[in-house]
């Protein structure tokens, strides 16, 4: 396939390509918002021989919070009555399907980019590969749709399982002498901009969809059973 390289960046000027320079600009950033994200929740405990004592427990991508926990305020656990205290909720998947798209996508933008810089002559030539790629589209603005709304779900559950209502599911701050009180969670504002990626992804894959139609010879066959009445009147 070297043998028939034609570098050619004049097609990133056109709607096509000029379009997959933005998906891949924009999957960069929803990755980074994503699977880079790092977290604690903390809460302030009194208990036998401790006062105010701040505990966090960590949690990050891909958000298993069932693994993070909450370690004992002090040396001698309370006086032994306080037990290590996990988060609640496994996330992993929605946040992992979310991500994993994210990547496979970076990876078909580039690829795509590849053929459209230097193999544009075969790809106008050969009908194939507008089509392979005009249903690579239609089926990528889909899964953007559905792992979106998947992930979008998950952040309001991660939200709830790190927020003020973990209290009551510790244990350990139901010790008689214990108290445990709310103190904060790192903003997950980062988060929400993720899903607004997301959505984005799915406004300009879907939109791509147009323009990867009007290559095809699909369009112009449409064009042509519209007019052919036309012309028989």
């Amino acid at each position: 396939m070297m043998a028939g390289l034609r570098v050619d960046f004049s097609v990133l000027l056109e709607s096509v390509g000029f379009v997959k320079i933005l998906e891949w600009i924009l999957v960069i950033f929803t990755l980074t918002t994503c699977g880079g994200f790092q977290g604690e929740t903390t809460i302030l405990v009194s208990c036998k021989g401790v006062v105010n004592k701040t505990i966090t427990a960590a949690f990050a991508y891909p958000f298993r919070l069932n693994t993070a926990v909450f370690s004992a305020p002090d040396p001698k656990a309370c006086g032994g009555t306080w037990n290590d205290a996990h988060l609640v909720g496994n996330f992993s998947s929605s946040a992992q399907l979310f991500v994993a798209l994210a990547a496979l996508v970076f990876l078909y933008c580039i690829a795509a980019l590849v053929v459209y810089i230097g193999y544009n002559h075969m790809y106008q030539q050969n009908n194939r590969f507008p089509i392979t790629d005009l249903v690579i589209s239609v089926l990528t603005a889909f899964l953007w749709l559905v792992s979106t709304f998947v992930w979008a779900k998950a952040l309001a559950d991660i939200k709830v399982s790190t927020g003020p209502r973990i209290i009551p599911g510790i244990e350990s701050c139901k010790a008689p002498g214990t108290t445990c009180h709310f103190l904060s969670v790192t903003s997950m504002g980062i988060l929400n901009v993720s899903v607004v990626f997301g959505l984005l992804n799915m406004i300009l894959w879907a939109g791509n969809v147009w323009l990867l139609y009007k290559d095809t010879n699909l369009h112009n066959q449409w064009n042509r059973i519209s007019e052919s009445p036309a012309e028989r009147v």
